[in-house]
């Protein structure tokens, strides 16, 4: 559902900046006015930026090979981060550049009913590519706040369009209102005043992308809901007594790795071992339908070594407790995963 509709914002966003991008340039040539010009560059720089949110999606989707067992998925998140980049350098510092130069050299703004005419035409498209970010969002979004849509979402496309709509948005006024106060005072240092200003949010909306796309290249966990159904789901049935420890690393936005280390009576066989693996994957599957790897280890609980506190699978950040003399209770506990090894 996030990929269809992340496509969906997506394409909606680059018709919208590919229209708006023209109609600023044009208005640009006739009223020599910076902010028209910066905006006409965001609006180009922004259509990339799309086109690069789509090259991402279709690279993500290649099969597996040798060279790369796990797939292309995180090509999504290499393209986000580009994005950022772009939009940073293209968008932002040329947007400064040119407001530099005309609070330095201000002219008066000619033909004022096409900068004025044109932003506002660009404030009603933007607004309907705003609106479908956020209708597909909000399919996804859950009862999660924006802010932590956009810091803990998996999947970077919508994200990337709500912020850069938003900026676009926020970007269109601020130039209708340098414009304007140019006109009324009839001091064109406000163009370059709206223009400077339009340049220090793109690189301020950049760097937030930055920051998380970058957390999604360094590799992120499943989300809290997904790790306790996961682990719901691994001491569901009979044979698998506790989790000793666990990780989970999402590989691309739809395909999440899981990897434990599972108690099992010291007295199961190699066959009714094999068989609760298959069992406690496939309930993993059911309750998580992107956990696409697993890799589950057995291992014999032992509440002596756990109790030492020698536990090489203790996963980072999480305080170790004395478990419960009983394997069982352990899987129930906040500290499961880390209550202790085999050895």
């Amino acid at each position: 559902m996030s990929a269809s509709g992340g496509t969906k914002a997506i394409v909606a966003a680059l018709v919208a900046n590919l229209a708006i991008a023209v109609a600023k340039f044009v208005a640009f040539l006739f009223s020599s006015s910076s902010s028209m010009l910066a905006e006409s560059v965001h609006s180009l720089a922004d259509s990339g930026n799309q086109g690069l949110l789509l090259l991402g999606g279709k690279r993500a989707k290649r099969e597996a090979t040798p060279e790369h067992p796990f797939g292309y998925g995180r090509e999504r998140y290499i393209y986000a981060f580009l994005v950022s980049i772009v939009l940073f350098s293209v968008g932002g510092m040329f947007a400064i550049y040119e407001g530099y130069e005309k609070i330095k050299h201000p002219h008066e703004i000619e033909a004022w009913y096409w900068p004025v005419g044109v932003l506002v035409f660009a404030i009603i498209v933007e607004t309907f590519s705003f609106r479908t970010a956020i209708v597909e969002s909000n399919l996804i979004r859950g009862k999660r706040s924006w802010k932590e849509f956009i810091r803990h979402s998996k999947a970077p496309e919508l994200p990337v369009v709500l912020l850069e709509d938003l900026g676009a948005l926020v970007g269109l006024v601020l130039a209708l209102m340098g414009v304007s106060l140019a006109l009324v005072t009839g001091d064109g240092i406000w163009d370059g005043i709206g223009t400077l200003c339009i340049g220090i949010l793109l690189i301020v909306i950049a760097i937030v992308l930055a920051a998380e796309t970058k957390s999604l290249l360094l590799g992120e966990a499943a989300g809290l809901e997904d790790v306790e159904k996961i682990k719901a789901a691994i001491v569901d049935g009979d044979d698998v007594t506790a989790i000793i420890h666990m990780r989970t690393l999402h590989l691309g936005p739809e395909e999440l790795l899981v990897a434990a280390k599972i108690a099992v009576e010291h007295d199961d066989t190699a066959a009714e071992i094999a068989q609760a693996i298959n069992a406690a994957e496939t309930r993993i599957r059911d309750a998580v339908p992107i956990a696409r790897v697993i890799y589950l280890e057995p291992d014999i609980f032992n509440a002596a070594a756990a109790a030492a506190g020698t536990n090489p699978g203790k996963s980072p950040g999480v305080t170790e407790t004395e478990p419960s003399a009983e394997p069982a209770a352990d899987s129930t506990a906040e500290s499961a995963p880390d209550s202790g090894n085999g050895h």
